[in-house]
């Protein structure tokens, strides 16, 4: 009788392993993603694996949805994405670098007031931009950071990005407050210093973000060969 009550338990945990791992099957299946290898329709996918109706090839899984999922909200420690400082953009939204995610960026830090060097500096990212081919703009998003929130405001950032033909969609400028201006410089390691009520001594530096917020590369100084910081930004946004 003992041993007819273990092999009852044991065809009931099969059963139930069974089923857990149809179900696991199913789910899988309901979340990956296929496309032809020979991409017959270039980069069209189906949610089902069957054959290409073109090539009458098998489609091969490219991703699974649920771990694309989770892998998007991942934000490493090195991230700025951690920082919690709440920005105004040219435009008066409110946001966090948080919601930069998903992008390359490219990063500057100036005033627009200054007279000596952020005018180069706007050059050089104007300069790394046309060299960046049109079709991978959208991957990209360059984002200027004022270092004196007290006199950029939003309104004034907008008529400095129409001024300087920097109001697409692939610019943003950002307005904080001075706490978490100065945060956001540590992190980037630029140093600025006010001298007089609308100057600043600062660091020129251009700043390489991958789409997770970690840093990859910095560009120092200004005026200087930015291939190394264009090269960069094309292996990110491949």
């Amino acid at each position: 009788m003992k041993y007819l009550k273990f092999i009852v338990v044991l065809l009931v945990l099969t059963v139930i392993t069974a089923c857990k791992d149809n179900a696991s099957h199913k789910v899988s299946e309901e979340e990956s993603v296929y496309k032809c290898p020979m991409q017959c329709e270039g980069n069209k996918t189906y949610a089902k694996l069957e054959a290409c109706p073109v090539c009458k090839m098998d489609l091969v899984m490219v991703e699974n949805q649920r771990t694309k999922s989770v892998a998007d909200d991942v934000i490493s420690d090195e991230s700025i994405f951690n920082l919690t400082t709440t920005w105004h953009t040219e435009e008066g939204s409110t946001v966090q670098l948080k919601d930069l995610k998903g992008k390359t960026l490219v990063m500057v830090m100036i005033y627009t007031t200054c007279k000596a060097a952020c005018p180069r500096l706007v050059a050089d990212m104007r300069n790394i931009e046309a060299k960046i081919p049109k079709d991978k703009l959208n991957d990209l998003q360059f984002v200027l950071v004022s270092i004196d929130p007290k006199n950029d405001t939003p309104a004034r950032l907008k008529a400095f990005a129409k001024e300087n033909f920097m109001d697409g969609e692939q610019w943003t400028f950002l307005q904080g407050t001075e706490s978490g201006v100065r945060e956001f410089a540590n992190v980037l390691a630029v140093k600025y210093k006010q001298i007089s009520p609308l100057d600043f001594s600062h660091s020129n530096i251009i700043s390489v973000f991958n789409s997770g917020g970690e840093l990859v590369h910095q560009q120092e100084g200004l005026g200087v060969d930015n291939k190394e910081t264009v090269d960069s930004i094309l292996k990110l946004v491949q």
